[in-house]
């Protein structure tokens, strides 16, 4: 029996300069991605509310509503949330950069951009967001009041299920499913991003910030080891 094609990936490209969306839809569309544009950040929420794409890029130096705006939006709405988002932008500044993550940007590229670095990066994020689950397959694990379906990409705190996006979900996971082991911000980049290259490392530690106050009480649990990386409290066998 054949096996039926999976459906390409539909991403939405948010930028208002039409030079820059162009080559961006040019170059996701030869890999085989199907693309939309949106040129400004009120069209880019109707676009997802409309027809969810399972991957965004979204500039943000956009007229009126910002991509900052745009990225809130999506991350408050509960059908919208589980978006992955890439920032691409001309804002290079480190606080630009920290913000964008703080405010749940899975990936962050600045301009000017490689168009091969930007199809890889996006290939990286779309691969965790489908393929959540780490080592241990349809299994739950388990720390402190924590409980992580891999199965059903699902996550309780105290009984109560909390909107993670996935790249946040695959943080978790790496960390919980390696509880009382120190994983360097490399490793987990490896590991939670899918992503070998030497990048910015930064991202780790804005998801892990992130990520703990989500977790609310039970944020402490993943523990910092200063110079190194993180590591969720407890034993493997807890």
């Amino acid at each position: 029996m054949t096996t039926p094609k999976k459906s390409p990936a539909k991403i939405l490209v948010v930028e208002d300069e039409r030079d820059i969306a162009a080559l961006v839809a040019y170059h996701l569309t030869k890999e085989g991605y199907r693309v939309r544009t949106a040129e400004g950040g009120q069209e880019a929420i109707e676009a997802v509310a409309l027809d969810k794409p399972d991957l965004m890029i979204l500039d943000l130096m956009l007229p009126g509503f910002s991509g900052y705006e745009v990225l809130q939006e999506v991350r408050r709405r509960p059908e919208m949330s589980d978006v992955p988002v890439v920032v691409l932008t001309a804002r290079r500044d480190e606080a630009d950069r920290v913000k964008g993550l703080e405010l749940g940007a899975d990936d962050y590229v600045t301009k000017p951009f490689s168009p091969r670095e930007l199809v890889l990066r996006v290939s990286a994020v779309l691969r965790r967001a489908q393929s959540p689950a780490v080592a241990g397959g349809g299994r739950s694990v388990r720390g402190g009041s924590i409980i992580v379906d891999l199965n059903a990409m699902r996550v309780t705190v105290r009984d109560q299920e909390i909107e993670l996006t996935p790249t946040e979900f695959r943080l978790l996971a790496t960390l919980l499913d390696r509880r009382g082991r120190v994983q360097s911000r490399q490793q987990l980049l490896e590991m939670a991003w899918d992503i070998h290259a030497r990048i910015e490392t930064r991202t780790v530690d804005m998801h892990v910030q992130r990520l703990r106050s989500k977790l609310g009480d039970q944020g402490i649990l993943i523990e910092t080891v200063r110079g190194f990386g993180y590591r969720f409290r407890g034993r493997e066998d807890e």
